[in-house]
């Protein structure tokens, strides 16, 4: 079992299927499978919740209850703590970035995972740090 954190660039994707300005729905959802069967273990920032649960209400709103309703369901653990916090902290000064994004980030350098993210700029900054992997070139198990 590999461990990841699904940042809410993916997570939104299982809910925005038929969304014609999204891209990578299929590896989204294959992403979404693979946790489903176990084979990738989710670990996820305090904050993950409500931020696919903002874009859900805003783009799609009559999937953001039951959505949400699902995600809590998978029972996902959430990764809390000092040194999550104070490793965002450092990678959102030094990156110059939002605090939110790299709480994902933290989360999976913290714990050994690695983020699975379709945010291109935030790839783009931190890639070089490691622990991070954009959805369209994940390698699933």
């Amino acid at each position: 079992m590999k461990n990841v954190v699904i940042d809410a660039s993916v997570a939104v994707k299982w809910f925005l299927r038929q969304a014609e300005d999204e891209d990578h729905v299929p590896e989204a959802v294959a992403v979404l499978r693979r946790i489903g069967d176990r084979t990738l273990q989710p670990i996820q920032p305090p904050h993950w919740l409500a931020e696919v649960a903002a874009v859900l209400a805003r783009r799609y709103p009559q999937a953001a209850q039951p959505g949400i309703e699902l995600l809590v369901a998978m029972d996902i653990p959430i990764m809390t703590g000092l040194a999550c916090y104070q490793r965002a902290l450092f990678l959102s000064q030094n990156l110059d970035h939002h605090l939110f994004d790299t709480l994902y980030h933290a989360t999976a350098l913290e714990t050994g995972a690695t983020l699975i993210t379709a945010d291109r700029h935030y790839w783009r900054k931190a890639g070089g740090l490691g622990h991070i992997a954009l959805l369209h070139v994940f390698d699933l198990p």
